[in-house]
C-alpha cells in the first residue's frame, strides 16, 4: 500500500504544498506562498515545482534561536 504524497502522519515529517504548509507558519495560503518564495522559511524547498517543508528542520530553527 502506498501513501499519497499530500498526506502526513506521525512517521512522515514533510508537508507538501503551500496550502498545507500555511497552518504550520500561522499564515494564509497566500502569505505562506510569499514567505516560501522569499526564502524566509527554514526547512522549506521547492522540489519539482512543488513546495515541501521538513517540519523537523523548521522546529529546530526555533530551538537554535532560543539557545
Amino acid at each position: 500500500m502506498t501513501t499519497p504524497i499530500n498526506q502526513t502522519d506521525a512517521n512522515d515529517q514533510v508537508v507538501w504544498g503551500a496550502r498545507k504548509i500555511a497552518p504550520h507558519l500561522g499564515r494564509s495560503e497566500k502569505g505562506a506562498f510569499h514567505a516560501l518564495e522569499s526564502g524566509k522559511v527554514p526547512g522549506a524547498r521547492k522540489i519539482a515545482g512543488r513546495w515541501a517543508l521538513d517540519i523537523r528542520v523548521f522546529r529546530a530553527s526555533f530551538k537554535a534561536i532560543a539557545a
